[in-house]
């Protein structure tokens, strides 16, 4: 089981997970839906099967790397025994949001709507992977001074590491493509989400402004993204509604104003459909991040 190699940290300012990492060697831990208030990056090394994440059903195998964001919704079906490691980290403890220019992975690793949430891991990222964590562990065992900024400096190089490794797998966007109009609407869609995401709120309006009917949009971005385009509206106001409620001290009501909704309750009933949660619940459970 899990937890009998588990090297955790508490914050000792309110008793929650701060950095924690272990190994797994059987499917216990992630054959039931996981929300978590934390960060999780879970380095499959053995085993198979069915990924649900979000919206999408995916098919994964071993050497696959997996990265989830606070209470991303998230499951495995294993078709036999899975083993590998897992590090979780808490926002307080290292925020995403606040370093991703120094890490570059927000947006590569983590919150990513329009790629799978995992990367396949070839013997040379491994072993990097594994020394990091091997160097994480001890630091762990044998606390010392600046331990903090030392795991710290630990996981960045993981992240980046990682974020190497993901935009080298990334399909090329220089690779020859047989049908050039699909992508083009695709970069098109994606161009135009990022845009218009907090005025513009339904599938339709994208549909227009592309030129295409609805329906073949859908089926371009379910076969594209495996998630319907109501699906990547949602999640993209999502990620950004999340990362205001963690950055700033902005009232509820005027995040949801900024997203392009003048009724507060029905942002809040948007938000809690998407993240099950409700917008004050996560912003208290993922600590704050403002002003530091």
């Amino acid at each position: 089981m899990s937890g009998q190699n588990a090297l955790t940290l508490i914050d000792p300012q309110n008793g929650n997970l701060a950095f924690k990492i272990f190994s797994f060697e059987d499917n216990n831990h992630f054959d039931h839906l996981q929300r978590n208030n934390f960060y999780s990056i879970i380095w499959l090394k053995e085993g198979g099967g069915k990924l649900k994440a979000d919206f999408s059903e995916y098919e994964f195998s071993k050497d696959t790397l997996f990265t989830f964001s606070p209470y991303q919704p998230y499951m495995f079906l294993a078709d036999g025994n899975l083993s590998g490691s897992v590090i979780y980290f808490h926002p307080d403890f290292f925020c995403i949001h606040k370093h991703h220019d120094e890490v570059a992975c927000h947006g590569v690793l983590f919150n990513n709507i329009y790629q799978p949430p995992f990367t396949n891991v070839d013997s040379s990222s491994a072993e990097t992977f594994q020394m990091i964590m091997e160097q994480m562990k001890t630091e762990m065992q044998t606390p010392a001074l600046a331990q903090h900024e030392l795991l710290v400096s630990y996981l960045k190089i993981f992240l980046i590491t990682a974020t190497r490794l993901k935009t080298q797998n990334l399909p090329s966007t220089h690779a020859p493509i047989t049908d050039k109009k699909e992508p083009f609407i695709l970069q098109n869609l994606k161009d135009a989400i990022e845009k218009h995401f907090k005025t513009k709120h339904s599938a339709s309006h994208y549909a227009e402004m592309l030129n295409i009917s609805p329906k073949a949009l859908g089926k371009i971005t379910k076969i594209h993204f495996n998630k319907t385009l109501t699906d990547l509206i949602s999640e993209r106001i999502i990620i950004e509604a999340k990362r205001e409620l963690y950055l700033t001290n902005k009232p509820v009501k005027e995040i949801a104003y900024e997203l392009g909704y003048e009724d507060e309750y029905y942002f809040s009933r948007f938000f809690k459909t998407n993240a099950d949660i409700s917008p004050q619940i996560y912003r208290d459970a993922v600590g704050s991040g403002r002003g530091s």
